[in-house]
């Protein structure tokens, strides 16, 4: 049987590169859903070509444009960002893979667990802003949550078949980025596109920036905590300018497997959709001859100040991260438009952190309130630049 997949953010670089896992192997899965929310063009290209059940797009000023294009196809379109958390609940789904960029990828989550939908999660964001909410609604409702952060599906692989087995910590490789080694001096100065160059990997504007800033791999700390049910002091971040060796896991026994690769987002997006299977392909195998030395470094917590603020997010908890990712999501969007400077946006998310209310327990309307506030609150210390 083929699973049926619901890919939500199917536009951007997580959804175009799950695409084409579909497109490589049509005996195993088939496209149920597509979503994006403004790039219309390139969702009715999507849709002709693996011709869905749904698609929805989030702009809804673009309802019209998408419904024409698709006009002479059986279709069903939507229209809004509730169509996008409604539309995951169809019986028709096997799997949703979130691949939606930030705190929009929450609600849709949340319906599709409660759908009782496995969800390949590519958004953690998700985790990051209500880690503690999403852990409790999947065992309620005996739901998978597969990761495909290349990352957290290197833990996940070195966990299977170890059953009961405890982890003593898990290692979360970073590449550094391509300002690993500068000095805060040059950091200030830098530019947008300087900041784009990603070293090792072909990602979204908003994702590099956060690698670039470290804030990814703090995202990712916390992801880890709530995915592998650790504590903070069990997660230790390695910075791995090669990006062959993906994560690692320790054991109580103090022996560690790690799992390793070329960078290439399909891998850990085929191996989400295909689990417990894996399957066969044609990708580029790694050779130890092409890269005879892999090296690796303690983070530079000094001159990036994203990641730590990360781990201070996740030690306190409550809104706390929830608080990081909308000052994060509002800071890199200035960024891109040049109205701060690099360094600028770990300043007004260390202030966010400051000044919002802190809530120890957060229920979602808390989380919803918490990040509409910083929302704002980094907003207007922007404007006043």
């Amino acid at each position: 049987m083929k699973k049926r997949i619901a890919i939500l953010g199917s536009t951007g670089s997580i959804g175009t590169q799950s695409l084409e896992v579909v497109r490589e192997n049509p005996d195993r899965f088939e496209v149920e859903v597509l979503t994006a929310n403004n790039n219309v063009d390139l969702l009715s290209k999507q849709a002709k070509e693996f011709t869905p059940n749904t698609v929805v797009i989030g702009n809804e000023s673009k309802y019209d444009e998408l419904c024409e294009s698709l006009s002479d196809l059986p279709i069903k379109i939507y229209a809004g960002k509730d169509a996008i958390s409604q539309v995951v609940e169809m019986d028709t789904i096997d799997i949703v893979l979130t691949a939606m960029v930030g705190y929009s990828g929450l609600l849709p989550t949340i319906n599709a667990i409660k759908s009782g939908k496995t969800i390949a999660l590519a958004n953690k964001e998700t985790l990051v802003v209500a880690g503690e909410i999403i852990q409790k609604l999947a065992i309620e409702n005996k739901v998978s949550i597969l990761p495909v952060d290349s990352e957290h599906s290197a833990i996940f692989q070195c966990l299977v078949g170890e059953g009961q087995n405890a982890i003593e910590k898990i290692i979360l490789t970073a590449s550094g980025g391509p300002f690993r080694g500068k000095t805060l001096d040059y950091l200030k100065s830098v530019t947008k596109e300087n900041a784009l160059k990603h070293p090792n990997w072909e990602m979204g504007n908003k994702i590099t920036i956060d690698s670039a800033t470290l804030m990814n791999k703090g995202f990712e700390a916390i992801e880890a905590r709530w995915l592998f049910g650790l504590n903070p002091e069990q997660i230790e971040v390695v910075v791995h300018p090669q990006s062959i060796v993906h994560s690692a896991v320790q054991f109580e026994d103090g022996s560690m497997k790690a799992q390793m690769g070329l960078p290439d987002m399909k891998l850990p997006i085929l191996y989400a959709l295909g689990f417990p299977d894996r399957i066969k392909t044609d990708f580029p195998r790694f050779s130890f001859w092409d890269y005879p030395e892999l090296s690796f470094e303690k983070p530079d917590l000094k001159n990036f100040r994203s990641l730590a603020l990360a781990f201070n997010a996740m030690e306190k908890c409550g809104n706390m991260p929830c608080i990081l990712n909308a000052a994060n999501e509002i800071t890199v969007e200035a960024f891109l438009k040049d109205k701060i400077g690099f360094c600028e946006m770990t300043d007004l998310i260390e202030q966010s952190m400051k000044k919002i209310a802190y809530i120890k327990y957060p229920e979602l309307d808390d989380l919803i309130n918490t990040d509409k506030e910083t929302r704002e609150f980094v907003e207007k210390l922007i404007n006043k630049k």
